[in-house]
């Protein structure tokens, strides 16, 4: 044992806390450690002082330093930015699920912040393979190949900005990647890019204050490592789905000090009225399957914190895709996962959560739960509680889709709606019925758990597969690059490339593109539930056929911003796109019509408090035959404006696509004071004169295209009134409906 000056620890609260007076005596200041190790001999806090030279604490395993297997102690004199890190002894019997290895340097489970990048090697392993392949344990010290945890003190001047905290109803999510944001970006400084203060730049505020979105929501900044293949290969892991420690931002997205500069980021977009969510990954870590290095967890309690083979306890259970998962519904597994979120609300202001491969947060006993422990620790948590939390409902074990099946006030990707729109406007036949669910907010998915629209999470491109671009450019995935022989990423795309595969220079096929591309936006954009865009996709960014970018920490990967020079015919159709998002964005959140967060009710649901009808082209009323006829690929949504609303106008919606140009019949109304068109996604010129229809009985509606009409009515309109009487009302809108 060291002859440092060791005390008993004040409390229980694990990690490194830093007193400047120590409650047990004020005349010292310090910091506490504390490690809960259930399965452990002996543990050695170990620090380093600048030249990595290190220092071996024994903590004592008598009370009052052990209890409940937490190993804790009060260590005097040391401060802030100290550098530290843990040696577990115990049984190393990998058979039985025990990887106790002191020689493996390790991660506090708790740390806030990390010193170091994880550089491979063989002694990160704690074992080695014998004459006949049989595992022995490794000796080799790893402590010269690991990042060290760094003690921190929370110190920062909010300058009392309030959180922006919009209704989720109304939240325009934008999904981006701090790095791949910000590498190209002309208007961050190059020694910012890539980083937190980066994404804080005048430039990139205005940019996203002009687009008009209400909340980003980061891919992972807490402290990921990168997986052995690609650092074999000379990739790394770019989008940070590989946790290394939950609890600390991750240092290479810093100049400097990643704490502060993370901190000075979300104020920054909270300023300016935009709220942070972060991508947090709760199901597997980077120490992989049980093959994979130790770190952290693996060498504190193997069998507490991940799943393993009943039978075979030497073996990872493998629901995240990634080689191991984490075991939630353990309570020490628990207390961090929840200790970890609310650290990031309470220090860094964060406005909510995105949980990746959210099911095994749920399980209890092997089974999803929608009641389980995790679900209720939520639910209940004053702190937890009131953010926005969002999950990816599905993961790799046998029960693992979970769409529809998280609790309130849960909200979730919905692939469902992904699939039928990017099905419906390639041209798949036979989704009328679908189309018409995913429009108006997935009732089928949501409504029978008591949930609300804002539940649906809508998106059409994400991180994970084609930007949009792409999805309108290419009918196979090109993932050469990433060294798995083009078999990695999803084979089902439900994409359509307009005839040629990839770039192209043929001017019919890039019109088509561009108005399949504005077409898919607006659909997304006039769907009930939460509109979620990913980053790039409002200028056409492309990975150039690649839909699992994960190790492209390049230009592939990257934003590509030349469009702001607005001089190609490339760039300017670009800059077209961009300003018909910004147009569609401002479109949403001045129709309050479109954010209504409640399923509306057709005819036949309420024949006296409907709020949306659906229509055949020759203006009637869909009757049965027409939803399921294989040929149809038209809709007609009559949208009525809200009366509790000032607003009294009703939405005509028109979509066609199919490849041939469509007439649809308007309806009749007598109190009709103006019907002009709002949106016609066959127009390349978003802000082009667009025509007025007051008084036409009919429209053409392009192949691949929405046209958006707005019915503005007298005061006296029936529409306008308390809805009573029901079939009156109908008889004056469809004078030929029987």
């Amino acid at each position: 044992m060291s002859s440092v000056n060791i005390h008993p620890a004040a409390s229980y609260e694990l990690g490194a806390r830093f007193y400047s007076q120590y409650p047990l005596n004020k005349s010292l200041s310090g910091v506490q450690f504390a490690l809960s190790a259930p399965g452990a001999h002996n543990v050695e806090l170990c620090l380093f002082d600048d030249d990595n030279r290190e220092v071996k604490i024994t903590i004592p395993n008598q009370y009052p330093y052990l209890r409940n297997d937490v190993w804790r102690l009060f260590v005097p004199g040391i401060k802030p930015g100290q550098h530290y890190g843990y040696r577990v002894h115990g049984e190393w019997n990998p058979q039985a699920g025990q990887r106790h290895n002191p020689a493996k340097l390790l991660i506090d489970p708790y740390a806030q912040q990390l010193n170091g990048e994880l550089q491979w090697n063989d002694s990160l392993f704690d074992y080695t393979l014998g004459e006949n392949e049989e595992w022995q344990i490794n000796d080799l010290d790893s402590a010269g190949y690991m990042p060290k945890s760094v003690v921190v003190e929370h110190e920062f001047d909010w300058e009392n900005v309030p959180p922006p905290a919009h209704p989720m109803a109304r939240s325009i999510i934008y999904e981006l990647n701090v790095r791949g944001f910000t590498m190209q970006h002309p208007g961050v400084p190059e020694e910012l890019r890539g980083t937190y203060l980066g994404l804080c730049q005048p430039a990139v505020i205005d940019y996203l204050k002009k687009l008009g979105v209400t909340t980003v929501e980061l891919l992972p900044v807490t402290s990921f490592g990168s997986e052995h293949r690609l650092d074999n290969q000379g990739l790394d892991n770019y989008w940070g789905y590989n946790p290394l420690a939950l609890m600390a931002p991750e240092a290479s997205m810093a100049v400097e000090d990643p704490v502060n500069e993370l901190k000075t980021m979300v104020k920054c977009l909270h300023q300016a009225g935009i709220e942070v969510i972060l991508d947090v990954v709760f199901n597997h870590t980077t120490e992989g399957g049980n093959d994979g290095p130790c770190l952290s967890l693996r060498g504190i309690d193997n069998q507490g914190y991940y799943l393993l083979h009943d039978r075979n306890p030497e073996v990872s259970i493998n629901h995240s895709g990634c080689g191991n998962t984490l075991k939630v519904e353990n309570p020490l597994v628990m207390k961090l996962v929840t200790d970890t979120l609310r650290m990031w609300v309470q220090e860094y202001h964060i406005d909510g959560f995105r949980f990746d491969l959210a099911p095994g947060l749920g399980r209890k006993n092997w089974h999803y739960d929608s009641n389980s422990p995790f679900f209720q620790t939520i639910y209940q948590d004053p702190v937890l509680s009131s953010v926005k939390l969002i999950a990816e409902p599905w993961d790799l074990a046998q029960d693992g889709y979970q769409l529809g099946n998280f609790p309130r006030p849960w909200s979730e990707w919905n692939d469902r709606y992904r699939d039928c729109v990017r099905s419906f406007w390639r041209g798949d036949q036979g989704l009328l019925g679908q189309m018409a669910e995913r429009l108006c907010g997935s009732s089928d998915i949501y409504r029978w758990k008591g949930r609300a629209p804002s539940a649906s999470i809508n998106y059409v491109c994400s991180h994970d597969g084609f930007t949009l671009h792409d999805l309108v450019s290419y009918s196979h995935k090109h993932n050469e690059a990433n060294g798995e022989h083009n078999r990695d990423g999803d084979e089902h795309n439900f994409s359509w490339n307009c005839g040629s595969e990839g770039e192209t220079n043929d001017a019919r096929i890039i019109a088509l593109r561009e108005r399949y591309k504005r077409s898919l936006l607006a659909t997304l954009f006039l769907s009930n539930g939460v509109v979620m865009i990913q980053a790039g996709d409002e200028f056409g960014n492309t990975q150039g056929g690649n839909n699992n970018a994960y190790c492209q920490n390049n230009p592939t990967g990257w934003l590509d911003w030349s469009w702001l020079n607005n001089k190609t015919a490339e760039q300017q159709r670009n800059y077209q796109l961009m300003r018909f998002v910004r147009l569609l964005i401002r479109s949403r959140k001045d129709n309050g019509v479109l954010t209504r967060d409640r399923f509306l009710c057709g005819i036949e649901e309420d024949p006296e408090n409907y709020e949306v009808l659906w229509r055949s082209m020759d203006g009637r009323l869909m009757r049965s035959g027409d939803w399921q006829n294989p040929r149809n690929q038209s809709l007609f949504l009559h949208l009525l404006g809200d009366q509790s609303e000032p607003c009294e106008c009703n939405f005509l919606v028109l979509f066609n696509s199919g490849v041939r140009e469509q007439v649809f019949k308007l309806p009749g109304v007598d109190s009709l004071k103006k019907r002009e068109c709002l949106l016609d996604t066959s127009q390349s010129q978003v802000f082009s004169e667009l025509p007025d229809f007051t008084g036409h009985e009919k429209v053409k509606v392009l192949p691949h295209s929405v046209m958006i009409l707005k019915d503005e009515c007298l005061q006296d309109c029936p529409v306008m009134e308390k809805k009573e009487g029901g079939q009156a009302i109908v008889s004056q809108l469809l004078p030929d409906y029987h």
